[in-house]
This record gives C-alpha cells, structure tokens and sequence, in this order.
C-alpha cells in the first residue's frame, strides 16, 4: 500500500479519490481550506492555503493534485502545480494532475478544445490547465514520473451519475460513445484513477477517462 497526497482532497473530485483510495487500504492525507462535513474514515485532513499543501508531499509515494483555477485560485494553480511537482520529485514521488476536458483533442492531430472557441466562463479555467499540461509534457523535470487526467465532457459535481464499474481509457483524444455523449460519473472516474495508479503501466502521459 501507498501514502497518497490529495491536494484537493475535500473537492468533488479529491472527495471521490480519497474514498476510493483510503477504501483500497492506502494511506491517504487530504489538503484542503476546509475539513469535509462527511470526513471519510481513515484519511487524515490538513487545511490551509494551497500555497503551504506542498507540506504533506513528504513521504508520500504520490502526490495527485485536484485543484480548479477557480475562485481565489485563479491563475495561482500554474505556479502552485510546479511548486508540487518539484515536491514531489524531491521526495520520489509520482505526480498526477487532474486536467480537464478541454485539455484533449477531438480527433487524431487535431487542436485542442482549449485552443478553439471554449464558452468564456470556462475560458480562463482551461487554458491555465492546458498551460500545466504543456508545461509537464515539455518542460517538467526528466525525472518526475507524472500523469495529466482528463474526464469526459458531461463530468462534474453537476453530473454526479452512479457508480458502474466500468469506464474506458484513452489518451489526449476525447473518448465519445456512438451517440457523440461524453459522461463519466464521480465514482467511477476515482475507480479509473486510482486503478491506473495501482496498475503503474502509465507513465509521463496524458491520459482521458469516459464510458
């Protein structure tokens, strides 16, 4: 088992992972500006500003970083991300960002959503997290062992769905059923996750995640 480093672990996304995470046996810290209402069992909670989660990096095997440049975080997660990921390669430890749809292609060689017409309300969202995936694929440390997670276009608190079991992986292509919909629920998107982590066959790759 692994002691793992939420940074946004009370998030809906974080909230979601811990669950899973700590449900699998690991070792889960949480860092958080406030402790969850329903804390989960065996996840040990830290607060305070993004600017000091790097604290809980050290003896973690694995640090995933769920933050959204949203709110006082805007255009701070960029600086706050290569700040853990120096962390992390400090202290060896893997480095998963959790990105955003905008982030993946609509097909093969194709410009990437972010770099298209993206509503303005999320404009700003997605290209910081476009930003921190180039950065990791160009210009990270050659030596920190990271992964840049994309969910489907349908995800968000906003969409909660239920837990299946299943799920499919892509890469930097956007995964769409027969119909064109691109959902994945809460659950099953943490299920993904953390089985791709435990599994340990990706490596410094961005990945996607849809039914």
């Amino acid at each position: 088992m692994s002691t793992i480093a939420i940074i946004g672990g009370t998030g809906y996304t974080g909230g979601n992972l811990a669950r899973e995470a700590a449900g699998r046996g690991h070792t889960v810290v949480s860092w958080s500006r406030h402790r969850p209402n329903a804390p989960v069992e065996g996840v040990r909670y830290e607060t305070g500003d993004a600017a000091n989660a790097a604290r809980i990096i050290d003896g973690a095997d694995l640090v995933i970083a769920a933050l959204s440049p949203r709110g006082d975080l805007e255009g701070r997660v960029f600086g706050l991300y290569r700040d853990y990921a120096g962390a992390a390669v400090a202290d060896g430890a893997g480095f998963v960002v959790i990105g955003g749809f905008s982030s993946l292609r609509p097909a093969p060689d194709q410009p990437r959503f972010a770099e298209g017409d993206v509503p303005e309300q999320f404009r700003a969202e997605a290209l910081e997290m476009e930003a921190v995936r180039d950065w990791l694929n160009t210009e990270a440390p050659a030596q920190l062992d990271w992964l840049f997670i994309s969910p489907a276009g349908g995800y968000g608190s906003f969409a909660p769905g239920e837990s299946t079991g299943r799920y499919r992986i892509g890469g930097e292509v956007a995964l769409f059923t027969e119909d064109g919909g691109s959902e994945i629920s809460g659950t099953d998107f943490a299920l993904a996750i953390m089985d791709v982590v435990d599994g340990g066959e990706h490596h410094r790759e961005h990945l996607s995640v849809a039914y």
